[in-house]
C-alpha cells in the first residue's frame, strides 16, 4: 500500500486536517467503532462511564482519562476508545468526566481526577491509569502523588511539556497542533497558577516512584518530543517505561480504534500490557 493510500484510509489524520480547516468537523467518538460486547453504565458521583466488556476480571480496573486540551473531550467522546481498551485488557475502565475551561482550571481538574481514582480504588484491588493528551498529564499528576500508587500507566500521546518547546514541532507533520494552539490551551488551563508544579510539569519531577508505564505516540505529531522526553526522564529515575512509535500517526490515532490498524493494534498491544500488570 502507497503512502497516498495510507494517508486517506487515515480517518485520524482526516480529523486533525478537518479541526484545521475550521467548519464542521465530524463527532470526535465517530472515529472508532462500537466496541462489541462492551456494557456502559453511567455514573452520577464521580461522573462517568463504568465500560464492562464480557468475561472481566472483576478484581481489576482501569481509570480513564479523556483528552481535549482541557477545553473539550468526556467520557462519551472517548467511550469507544476505552470500550476496545477494556476489550483488549478484558478488564472494567471507568472513563471519567471531569470539568473544563473557561468554567475549570488547574488544579480543579487533578482534584477530580483523585476522587475518582479514590473512588475506584475501593472497588477494585488494582487500579491502573489511562489517559490520552492532557489526559495523561493528569494521569501522571495523579501517579506522583503519595496516596495514588496505581499499578502502571498506559499513556497515550502524552501532553507532558506546557511550553511546547520540542522539536517535533518544528517538522511540519502535524496538520493542527501548532506552539501557539499549545501555549494557548496551557495557559488558558494554568489561568496564572505557576507553570512548574509537577501535577503541570512532570518533566520537572521527580519520576522514581512511577509504576510500570506504556508510552505511545504518533511518529507525525508535534507532541512527539514530549513523549521522547518524558520515556527519557522516567527512565532516567529507573522506572520500567516502554516508549512506542506509531509511524505516520498523529495525536490520539488510537482514537480510531476499529477503523485504523494502527490504532487497533496499539489498543491490542495495550490491553495486553495493562492485563500483565493488572492480573499477573
Amino acid at each position: 500500500m502507497g503512502m497516498d493510500t495510507v494517508a486517506a484510509s487515515d480517518v485520524n489524520r482526516r480529523h486533525w486536517e478537518a479541526v484545521a480547516r475550521g467548519g464542521d468537523v465530524p463527532p470526535w467518538q465517530d472515529l472508532g467503532t462500537e466496541p462489541e460486547g462492551v456494557v456502559a453504565t453511567r455514573v452520577d458521583e464521580p461522573p462517568g462511564l463504568w465500560l464492562q466488556p464480557p468475561d472481566a476480571d472483576t478484581r481489576a480496573a482501569i481509570l480513564g482519562i479523556h483528552g481535549g486540551g482541557f477545553v473539550s473531550g468526556s467520557s462519551a467522546t472517548h467511550a469507544r476508545l476505552f470500550g476496545h481498551l477494556a476489550l483488549a485488557a478484558r478488564t472494567p475502565v471507568f472513563a471519567m468526566d471531569y470539568g473544563l475551561v473557561p468554567a475549570h482550571v488547574f488544579p480543579s481538574q487533578v482534584e477530580q481526577v483523585a476522587i475518582a481514582h479514590r473512588w475506584l480504588s475501593e472497588r477494585a484491588s488494582r487500579v491502573a491509569v489511562a489517559g490520552d493528551s492532557c489526559g495523561a498529564l493528569l494521569a501522571l499528576g495523579r501517579a506522583l502523588q503519595p496516596d495514588a500508587a496505581p499499578r502502571g500507566l498506559f499513556l497515550m500521546s502524552p501532553w507532558t511539556d506546557l511550553a511546547a518547546g520540542g522539536a517535533s514541532y518544528d517538522r511540519g507533520a502535524d496538520p493542527f497542533f501548532t506552539r501557539d494552539v499549545v501555549r494557548g490551551l496551557a495557559e488558558a488551563y494554568l489561568a496564572g497558577a505557576y507553570r512548574h508544579d509537577v501535577r503541570t510539569a512532570p518533566l520537572d519531577a521527580d519520576l522514581r516512584d512511577l509504576p510500570p508505564t506504556l508510552v505511545q505516540v504518533g511518529g507525525d505529531e508535534a507532541l512527539l518530543d514530549d513523549a521522547v522526553a518524558l520515556v527519557r526522564h522516567a527512565g532516567a529515575a529507573g522506572v520500567d517505561v516502554r516508549l512506542d512509535i506509531a509511524a505516520g500517526q498523529l495525536h490520539t490515532f488510537q482514537m480510531a480504534a476499529g477503523r485504523s490498524d494502527a490504532a487497533t493494534r496499539a489498543i491490542a498491544e495495550a490491553g495486553a500490557w495493562l492485563r500483565s500488570i493488572l492480573v499477573p
